[in-house]
Parts: C-alpha cells; structure tokens; sequence
C-alpha cells in the first residue's frame, strides 16, 4: 500500500491506495502425506531496505519466500542485435552501430522471488523474524523453530525442540516467536499455557533450556473451563528499544519488562466484555481465533487487532483506551 495522492489526508484517516499485488504461494499437495497446503498467507515481514528495491519474507504453513519488490519506469530501446518487439537479428546485416538509450515508460512494480526456503517443517508455520544482524531469521511451528540464512535455502538449524519422545505427553505447542531488535543471540517464543521464555543462543546449540521464563500468576477468582484457551499468546512483539515486549491472548495486551519474570508492568484489557460470552465463543469456534499486535515506530503506542473488525488503540503508561475504530465501517 502506499499513500493516496493528491488528496488532501485528515489527521484523524490517512487514505492509500493499492501500491502492487502479486501472488506469493500456490495452493500444493503434499502426496507423501496426502495433505493440501493452502496458498494463504500467515506472516510477511520487510527486510531494512538497502537499495530503491523492498526485499520481504512471506510464508504459508510450510514455504517461506523471499521476494524483491522494484519499480521500473524506463526501457531500454536501441538495440543493436535485437528487435523492439525481441526478436534477434542477424549479425550480418547490422551495417551501423547504434548507442542504446532509455525511454520514459510507466511506472511498473515488479515482483520476483529470490529465494525459496521449504522442507524444513513438519508443523504450520506460525511465525518468521529477521535478525538484527539482517543476515538470518527464524522460522517457527508448533514443536520446533529454525534458524536460517538468507543466502542458504537448503539447510536450516533447529534451535529450539519442545517436541516429546510421546506425543501423548505433549503439553504446550509454540504460538509466536520473536528475535530481539538489538541483540542478535537472544530471542523469545511464547506457548499456548501463557508462558514466554526468553533464549541466549550463546549458551548452546540447542536452547532448551531457556535463560528466562515470564509468566503471571493465575488470578484464582477467574479461573474456569476456558481458562487454558484464552491464556494462549497469540502474538509477541518487543519494543523497539528492546526494553520491553507485548504480548497479546485473547481478552488483553500485556507489557513485560525484560528485568521483570514474575508480572507483567502494564496490563489493557481489550475484550474483557467477552468474558461472560466464552461459552457461545466456544460453541461456534471463536475462542480459538488470534490476533496480533503492535508498537508505534516510538514505542509510546501500541495497536491490536481485536474480532477483525476493531483496531484499538493505547498508550503506552496509560491504562485508558484512546481510539477504537470500527474497520467495517469503512469497508
């Protein structure tokens, strides 16, 4: 998307209009396990731009793309050994040579995949994060996350396995997980029992063992049948000081400091109207949607998706909603 031009914007609604689209991923088959793999999308994430080209990661339950994103409005004309419509000549009837120049042409978005990372998951994909050292990423699925090389797509690392020797004895699956935007070594990934656990991959190959665990105890008052399901994080995000990260579950945004395990230092209530309405969110399968969230490029606020039609809005240090904009409005 890119801003709508030669309108005048309010401050209150910026317009865009649409910058390019392509497709990313085809829908597939996997006939060793007789499994369709859908063509949607679960997470894009932008490189730091380089050059006048975008480079992003996209990635559907089990590839991860890497495209580049260019403009192009000139072309080239004045071929020697080719024809304008592309066709080449013969190279003995060029009699003259001619300097080839470049002609204003309109303006064209090109998509092209650079490279492909697939066959490294067993599990969907449900999260990618680009490193601070903009040279590798993560990748994560419910039991395992990967580290890669931007450059290498045929060999990945498992960094973290939670997977059990018994799957009868699993208990928690990976929901999220995050680098850390100033530290290349560290990292967090968040599971579906509310816990976050912050990794040092100095310590060792594997990080299962985690440095530390953030977790808040559970209020006895409200606990219930549902209690499990709706203290899944759904999405983690650190600030961009790296001071502190946002985690979100299906009724609150939390934000934790780093130096602080034991609670988080600010909690905003999002969906605490739900809370009587669990039971019919349960019957129609509700429960189990997930929402992500986000800072502002000061970290002083922070934005959440809430039931997909909400985008609420609060400041960081005040535990008071300040804009909540209905997007169906506006559909």
């Amino acid at each position: 998307m890119k801003p709508a031009r030669n309108k005048i914007q309010s401050h209150s609604r910026g317009e865009y209009n649409v910058y390019s689209t392509f497709q990313s991923h085809e829908p597939e088959f996997d006939y060793l396990k007789s499994l369709e793999i859908e063509e949607k999308i679960n997470k894009i994430r932008w490189l730091p731009q380089k050059n006048a080209a975008q480079f992003l990661l996209s990635t559907n339950d089990k590839t991860i793309k890497l495209w580049k994103i260019s403009e192009r409005d000139k072309r080239p004309e004045g071929y020697n050994l080719k024809e304008e419509d592309g066709r080449y000549r013969d190279p003995t009837t060029v009699t003259t040579l001619r300097v080839p120049v470049f002609r204003p042409m309109d303006l064209m978005v090109e998509a092209s995949p650079r490279r492909i990372f697939a066959n490294a998951h067993t599990y969907h994909i449900n999260s990618i994060s680009i490193n601070s050292d903009y040279e590798t990423y993560l990748s994560a699925d419910d039991l395992r996350i990967n580290l890669w090389h931007l450059e290498i797509t045929d060999r990945s690392f498992n960094i973290v396995d939670i997977k059990p020797a018994n799957m009868e004895e699993l208990t928690e699956v990976i929901t999220a997980a995050e680098f850390h935007p100033n530290s290349c070594n560290t990292f967090v990934y968040s599971s579906s029992k509310g816990t976050i656990r912050l990794c040092d991959m100095r310590a060792s190959a594997l990080c299962d063992r985690h440095s530390k665990l953030f977790e808040e105890p559970e209020d006895p008052s409200n606990r219930s049948f549902f209690s499990e399901i709706i203290s899944s994080i759904s999405d983690v995000k650190f600030s961009h000081s790296g001071r502190y990260m946002m985690t979100r579950d299906y009724l609150s945004v939390k934000i934790w400091d780093l130096n602080m395990e034991n609670r988080p230092v600010e909690t905003y209530q999002v969906h605490e109207y739900l809370r009587s309405k669990l039971c019919s969110l349960y019957e129609n399968d509700c429960i189990f949607d997930k929402f992500e969230c986000c800072w502002n490029g000061s970290d002083s606020t922070l934005d959440q998706m809430a039931c997909k039609i909400n985008l609420a809005k609060f400041t960081h240090g005040k535990c008071s909603t300040l804009i909540v904009t209905d997007l169906a409005a506006g559909a």
